[in-house]
């Protein structure tokens, strides 16, 4: 499928069907930017209001020509006016209540003194638009309201002592028409403010997102550099003893742990490497494939070579990837923990399927050599964790007869054959 090709091939994300483009879904080209902006003081509408501005000084002239005759003409009060309802629309994002009641009294003037209507009733939407958006609905509502009452009042009661002289009240049907405006703007502005919110909610939840993945990768390079780690160097840790209490009594016996040393420090690497690699090039496929519950046999003799009889019972199903390499990094720590912490020199492994669900129990006889014994610090955790993203449990604790048991239960997801 095209969405899932990778940069270069097929066609561009923005024309993937089922949603709008992803340029546009969190909020139109620019409106985070802009947004982000108007919160820190930094960023001014200098474009938007000088347009703005230009607009309803020319085309108020327009209408002045136009309205010759019936209203009165412009001079500077009334240029004056046009302009300072337009300039303090500078302020809209900063101060939006202050801009917006400062043109509604700007604009009830410029009325209310007989100068020709025109274009400058732009300037009052666009405060109240911005108002809106920015939160403060009842001032903008309240503010409208004042706007309209103040012209109901100025073209029906008022208009006989305001210029121009001789003037008749304005008909009903044109205080429909601006209650009608009143409320269309409104409406546009609370659903803008409605959609700038969704907007800002998917943001901030795939920037959670987004750190969730991030945490979830960290936490599983750890676990996988831990088990990695923590395996080879117990292993390591034994041969380097036994090496070196045979080193002058038995040179030979002290050659094969060296050697096993030098094998297993070979191995360790050559994971860490692969997990480096991993994150290094996030996405790309793995040079080697995942480790699984078909290498048992190699941790039963890197066992042996530390000194522990590690019998297994039973075979493993068919696992996904991610199943067989966590029920593998499970038993691979099992069988560390009994290494390092407990003084027996065997212990069983014993894999079943129970209604599709894998068991495996890693069972020691104890005694246990130390206050940590068992794994209650991160190797415990980690395999809770590798369980629990499968949804799985481990249960981890002293037996009865003094020994030690990891019980993981898993489900399993068998792999379908694409042949």
């Amino acid at each position: 499928m095209d969405e899932q090709r990778g940069p270069g091939v097929g066609p561009p994300e923005r024309w993937r069907r089922g949603g709008p483009p992803r340029w546009w879904r969190y909020g139109p080209p620019g409106w985070s930017r802009r947004a982000a902006g108007r919160g820190d003081g930094t960023r001014w509408p200098w474009p938007s209001t000088v347009l703005l501005t230009a607009f309803v000084l020319i085309g108020s002239g327009f209408a002045d020509h136009a309205q010759a005759g019936e209203r009165v003409a412009l001079d500077p009060l009334g240029r004056g006016l046009l302009f300072l309802s337009g300039a303090v629309l500078l302020w809209r994002w900063r101060h939006p209540v202050a801009v917006l009641w400062g043109t509604v009294a700007a604009v009830l003037l410029y009325l209310g003194a007989g100068y020709p209507y025109g274009p400058v009733l732009l300037t009052v939407a666009v405060a109240g638009f911005a108002a809106v958006v920015s939160g403060r609905r009842y001032a903008a509502w309240a503010a409208m309201g004042t706007l309209w009452a103040g012209h109901l009042l100025t073209v029906h009661v008022l208009y006989r002592w305001l210029p121009p002289s001789g003037d008749d009240a304005a008909p009903w049907t044109e205080e429909i028409v601006v209650a009608t405006w009143v409320v269309a703007l409104l409406a546009v502005s609370e659903l803008a403010r409605v959609r700038r919110e969704q907007w800002a909610r998917e943001r901030a939840e795939r920037a959670r997102a987004e750190r969730r993945r991030a945490d979830e990768e960290r936490l599983r390079i750890a676990r996988e550099l831990h088990d990695v780690l923590a395996h080879s160097i117990s292993v390591i840790n034994v041969q380097a003893g036994v090496g070196l209490a045979l080193l002058d009594g038995d040179p030979e016996q002290a050659r094969t742990a060296l050697t096993t040393i030098k094998a297993k420090s070979k191995e360790a690497l050559g994971e860490v490497r692969q997990v480096l690699d991993t994150l290094r090039a996030p996405g790309a496929a793995p040079r080697t494939p995942a480790p699984g519950l078909d290498r048992l046999p190699e941790l039963v003799e890197q066992a042996a070579s530390a000194g522990l009889t590690v019998t297994v019972e039973g075979g493993p199903p068919r696992l996904s990837p991610g199943a067989d390499l966590a029920a593998f990094r499970i038993v691979q720590e099992a069988l560390t923990n009994v290494v390092r912490h407990s003084g027996s020199r065997e212990a069983r492994v014993r894999i079943e399927r129970r209604d599709g669900r894998l068991r495996l129990l890693v069972d020691d006889d104890g005694p246990a050599t130390g206050a940590d014994a068992g794994g209650t610090g991160n190797g415990l955790a980690g395999m809770r964790e590798r369980a629990a993203a499968l949804g799985g449990t481990i249960e981890a604790g002293t037996r009865p007869d003094g020994g030690f048991r990891v019980l993981a239960d898993l489900p399993i997801d068998t792999e379908e054959d694409d042949r």
